[in-house]
């Protein structure tokens, strides 16, 4: 081999030496990022089912409010007769 194919060879496997390293750094990130999404979501998850219980409680409580102003109603319509 002559120098310069020496030279051209050492150019090549530093070049894609540099390469691997991007791939695995590029690789590791994306690994931590989708962790932290993954993290994120379950977060997501526990406060859209505190929301839904806060719902169905809310709603639960309306029904019995209905309750109390119907009867309340009835108080007035038999009070002005």
């Amino acid at each position: 081999m002559s120098t310069t194919d020496n030279v051209l060879l050492i150019i090549l496997t530093s070049l894609l030496s540099v390469l691997i390293l991007l791939v695995i750094l590029i690789a590791i990130t994306t690994f931590n990022i989708l962790l932290k999404a993954q993290a994120i979501l379950k977060k997501t998850e526990l406060v859209v089912d505190s929301v839904e219980s806060a719902s169905q409680l809310l709603k639960n409580t309306k029904g019995r409010f209905m309750i109390f102003k119907l009867i309340r109603n009835i108080i007035k319509i038999s009070k002005k007769s």
